[in-house]
């Protein structure tokens, strides 16, 4: 496929993401060794990905560049040094960038085959956000049957996630969310209650619902002041879960209210488990596939766009009205 080419997102500069648009005449990139070669059907679209866009994220590519993080599709081609793949497998995999586009590259470790069962939608769904949830719950927040768990940003990716996983994992589950449409929109994917984190009496609920205990986990993809907003109503011996800043900001907790709750900060970054903890990753896979399989655990995106309208979605993130995983159909 060397003279073939393709449509992608092509950025030139970092720019504002809403601005991104598909062209066409890009050349298609050949399978480096240890990499495959994606014929990409649906990519993911990710607040990282809008940072990376942009230029606000901590690492910058090299310009020009195509960005997209997560994408399902069909193996094209099978770089040197690589086993296990053939083409035409159905697989999932997950990139720094390169995902908005016709092709894509993806190193083999961050590649995975798919079940028959499991659609190219729903793989990238659960590609990043809810291996993300599992990983946090299980592994970092070591979340308990009976617990209950406060997840910030209920109306996203993350927090959708880690709303379905929580409730698998036995525990009562407290949505945050910043409007009544994300509210009601977590509630219908499980959360047995459903809070406006900017309302005065927010502390008093959480109060109210643990009785007075506080909460035990606490899943924050958003930072900012809600971050210590939320600590402060964590239980003894509580874990609180960073995960992102999607509210831009990052938060400066005082760390003496974690020897006052005897409570935890732990990070998590889904990112560095591939490398550092690769058992564990196919581990958290294989729990996922088989609750995708057996009708437990059923990722549905908010919303799919066509490729073309890639800029809409990307709106849609920066503006905090999108709701759930939002995805393009690139094929």
């Amino acid at each position: 496929m060397s003279d073939a080419t393709m449509k992608a997102i092509v950025c030139d500069a970092f720019e504002e993401p809403d601005m991104l648009a598909v062209r066409s005449g890009v050349a298609v990139p050949q399978a480096a060794p240890g990499h495959l070669l994606i014929r990409v059907h649906v990519a993911g679209v990710s607040f990282v990905d809008m940072l990376i866009a942009s230029g606000r994220y901590q690492f910058k590519p090299q310009l020009p560049f195509t960005p997209g993080s997560e994408f399902a599709g069909v193996v094209e081609q099978v770089g040197e040094g690589v086993e296990g793949f053939a083409p035409g497998d159905r697989v999932v995999a997950s990139a720094f960038t390169g995902g908005f586009s016709q092709y894509a590259l993806a190193a083999a470790q961050s590649v995975t085959r798919l079940p028959d069962a499991i659609d190219f939608e729903t793989a990238t769904v659960f590609r990043v956000n809810y291996t993300t949830a599992l990983f946090a719950l299980k592994q970092r927040g070591l979340l308990k049957p009976g617990e209950t768990l406060l997840v910030l940003g209920a109306g996203g990716g993350i927090g959708i996630a880690a709303i379905e996983i929580g409730k698998l994992m036995g525990a009562t589950v407290i949505a945050a969310a910043s409007t009544e449409e994300k509210r009601v929109y977590a509630l219908s994917r499980g959360a047995d209650h459903a809070l406006d984190p900017q309302a005065d009496n927010f502390r008093d609920e959480l109060k109210r619902l643990t009785g007075g205990k506080g909460v035990d986990v606490i899943v924050d993809p958003v930072g900012g002041d809600l971050s210590e907003l939320a600590f402060r109503s964590i239980a003894w011996e509580g874990r609180h879960l960073v995960i992102g800043y999607a509210a831009g900001s990052i938060p400066k907790l005082p760390l003496n209210l974690t020897l006052l709750k005897g409570a935890e900060v732990r990070g998590v970054d889904i990112a560095q488990v591939p490398r550092r903890a690769p058992a564990t990753g196919q581990e958290n896979l294989a729990q996922l596939f088989g609750w995708i399989v057996e009708g437990k655990l059923k990722p549905e995106p908010g919303v799919v766009y066509p490729f073309e309208k890639a800029g809409e979605a990307m709106a849609a993130l920066m503006e905090r009205r999108a709701l759930g995983k939002l995805l393009l159909r690139i094929d």
